[in-house]
């Protein structure tokens, strides 16, 4: 896997979290603050979904690479890696989902 990519786009992401709303998408995303970067995530999700339910490979991957863009980005709002992600999904790998869901305690 190529994580460098996501870690040179989670840099980037970064460094226009401050920049002025007008300077980038980006800094414009930042500056309308979580919701409008969820109502990207939802948008983004929605086309993906729709991509694979016309069983258009290449739109699934074109939609899937905008749906995860935007999930950096929003993991930046928090104050997270793409490393944070990757670290928990190595901790799943070789647990079934059954059981991973199981451990979880519920709220």
């Amino acid at each position: 896997m190529n994580t460098s990519i996501l870690e040179r786009l989670s840099e980037i992401i970064e460094t226009r979290k401050s920049a002025e709303g007008d300077s980038s998408y980006v800094a414009k995303l930042f500056h309308g603050g979580q919701d409008k970067i969820l109502k990207k995530i939802a948008e983004e999700a929605a086309e993906t979904i729709m991509a694979s339910k016309d069983r258009d490979a290449d739109q699934v991957i074109y939609e899937t690479a905008d749906l995860w863009f935007h999930c950096l980005v929003l993991l930046a709002y928090h104050g997270l890696e793409p490393g944070d992600v990757l670290k928990e999904l190595e901790r799943r790998e070789g647990i079934s989902g059954i059981q991973e869901k199981a451990s979880r305690t519920e709220e």
